[in-house]
């Protein structure tokens, strides 16, 4: 089965403890589909400028992504330069330049209209809802995913409660949970944003694992939430697409099989804990190029280890 992700293929310039990179392959889509394409079939849509290279296009292409829905376009490409202090989990942006992305208006190729899985990246949430429309034929399962500014700005605000209610499964952290319901308890802010539309939703607790919540009667039971850890890793060198790549283990593994129901989702957060864990041993996206199933299936045994007591 494929799963269509949009959302950016991008440059970042990233410096962490472990040391710096000025310019390497990122964005959202990136990462995901990186992630995703060693379960399923990844078509991507996203725009590059003319500074897109062939041979960055040829990193997705080795994974047997398919790029049709790349817009290339006159211009830079999107690009983003932050830094990682001791703290690991938050980001300082020191630059931003949207380029051609600022007017990204995506359009999905009439080749991948038969997907039946989708994922909305963290870009504008009118953009976002333009695209579950485009797809709404044989898609079964919708995921997405947002961030703080979309949440807070109340314009943005507005648009994102519309477009939840074609969302399936939300992906999202603690802290945009939390400003999303208004609510400072982790577990009624994800009862809240259930409401709003998804039918389920994971709560990403970065090096502390997940947390996926369910609606009462989806997915073949009530509403009681399963908890994922995270593996200790020895170094994080770059936890920029952690989230992204996790998302990508997540949705791939569940685009993978036969059908929908909580122990495919459980067995869909360990690896998408996997992929988001391998993602962070390096730069960019470096890791994720390399990786091989084995490597994946023996990481997820040992996710799954941490869970088992005796």
């Amino acid at each position: 089965m494929a799963i269509v992700v949009v959302g950016s293929v991008a440059y970042d310039g990233i410096k962490s403890p472990s040391g710096s990179v000025d310019r390497c392959l990122g964005g959202a889509a990136t990462y995901f589909a990186l992630a995703a394409s060693y379960f399923t079939q990844v078509r991507i849509v996203a725009v590059v400028g003319d500074d897109f290279s062939q041979e960055d296009e040829n990193v997705l292409r080795s994974r047997k992504i398919d790029t049709r829905g790349i817009e290339h376009t006159k211009g830079k490409s999107f690009f983003w330069r932050g830094e990682y202090g001791e703290n690991l989990n938050e980001a300082k942006t020191l630059e931003t330049q949207l380029n051609v992305f600022q007017t990204f208006n995506p359009q999905v190729p009439s080749e991948y209209l038969d997907s039946e899985f989708l994922f909305l990246a963290n870009i504008d949430p009118v953009l976002q809802g333009n695209v579950r429309a485009q797809m709404d034929g044989r898609v079964k399962l919708v995921g997405g995913d947002t961030m703080n500014y979309w949440i807070t700005d109340p314009n943005h605000r507005k648009n994102l409660f519309q477009t939840l209610k074609g969302v399936d499964v939300l992906l999202i952290n603690d802290t945009e949970a939390k400003l999303l319901a208004t609510e400072p308890s982790v577990p009624r802010a994800a009862q809240k944003i259930l409401q709003m539309g998804p039918r389920a939703l994971v709560i990403k607790h970065g090096e502390y694992g997940a947390t996926v919540f369910f609606k009462e009667g989806e997915f073949g039971g009530g509403r009681h939430p399963f908890r994922a850890p995270a593996l200790p890793l020895e170094e994080v060198r770059d936890p920029t697409g952690a989230g992204d790549s996790f998302a990508g283990g997540f949705m791939g593994y569940i685009a993978s099989q036969n059908r929908l129901d909580r122990e495919v989702f459980k067995r869909a957060m360990f690896y998408g804990g996997v992929m988001g864990s391998f993602a962070v041993e390096r730069f960019g996206t470096e890791r994720l190029q390399a990786l091989t199933r084995q490597e994946i299936d023996i990481r997820y045994q040992v996710f799954r280890e941490l869970t088992h007591i005796g």
